[in-house]
């Protein structure tokens, strides 16, 4: 069993990753705007989908193999690395929109909005470092079954994710309404979050296995 502290210690860090933007969140709010609240929660769970992958990956040991094997590593990294490119890329061109910004998007179908959802967070290879990285910080093996402690801590990172992203797609409509009075203020999101993405994108790239 997870130690009272040390799960708690561990929610504090889940909430404090999930309350940071990234491709999930940005294509969460996108969705949300374009299509509503309900595709934003059926994107969701494609995206809740990933992280239990990676989580169960985790606590099994699959994702020691995917890092022990740099040409599978890699292919993650640079297809996630190409992907914030995109978005960057998105961001900053000229005449590019905000993620907050209504845009005329075709309706997607349940099944694709939810591939795409699942798609967006296992393109993103630090998610498998993150849970093997972190987890085992946190589970001792004198507290009983390791497999037990390590689904324990995974569905908490699951959970905050759901939280943040929940509030955020029903607050999606409103974030953008308060944009679109103030362009100023969109256009300095916009260049915030292009430079954010790409830099991320350049160090995801150039990211070497530890």
């Amino acid at each position: 069993m997870v130690a009272a502290t040390d799960w708690i210690a561990f929610a504090l860090v889940a909430l404090g990753m999930a309350l940071t933007p990234g491709p999930n969140m940005v294509y969460l709010i996108s969705r949300s705007i374009s299509q509503g609240h309900r595709a934003g929660f059926v994107s969701l769970a494609g995206v809740a989908l990933g992280f239990a992958f990676y989580m169960v990956s985790a606590v099994v040991g699959l994702t020691a193999l995917v890092m022990a094997v740099p040409l599978a590593y890699d292919i993650l990294r640079i297809a996630g690395a190409c992907y914030l490119g995109w978005l960057a890329w998105n961001a900053l061109k000229p005449g590019g929109a905000s993620p907050f910004s209504i845009r005329p998007l075709q309706p997607h179908s349940d099944g694709r909005l939810f591939a795409m959802g699942l798609l967006t967070n296992l393109l993103n290879p630090k998610a498998a470092v993150l849970y093997l990285s972190l987890l085992p910080q946190f589970m001792h093996p004198e507290r009983g079954g390791l497999l037990a402690q390590g689904l324990i801590l995974g569905g908490t990172q699951i959970a905050a994710s759901l939280l943040v992203n929940s509030v955020m797609i029903l607050a999606a409509g409103s974030v953008a309404a308060f944009l679109a009075s103030r362009p100023t203020w969109a256009m300095i999101q916009r260049w915030f979050m292009g430079t954010v993405l790409g830099a991320l994108a350049v160090r995801m790239a150039f990211d070497t296995r530890r």
